[in-house]
């Protein structure tokens, strides 16, 4: 048995991670496009975001994956507040 609480675990469900489709951020957290774009992730309307996890495009785009994941994350927290 887990002690994480339902609290916890809604909150974990809501962070992105780097191994989440572009696409389906996107779709889940729509605020997120512009800031892709605004990090030189212009294609991420491209057919091949819905394919791509967010560490593979940066990795294409030579940009640090878990920097660009952790700052999502923290924008996300913003939006809550």
């Amino acid at each position: 048995m887990s002690d994480e609480s339902s609290e916890d675990k809604k909150e974990g469900a809501d962070l992105i991670t780097t191994d989440m489709l572009v696409g389906e951020i996107i779709a889940k957290h729509p605020s997120t496009a512009q800031f892709l774009m605004d990090c030189g992730m212009e294609c991420i309307f491209c057919p091949a975001s819905q394919m791509e996890s967010l560490g593979e495009a940066c990795a294409v785009h030579g940009i640090d994956g878990d920097e660009i994941c952790a700052a999502l994350n923290e924008k996300l927290e913003e939006y809550k507040d």
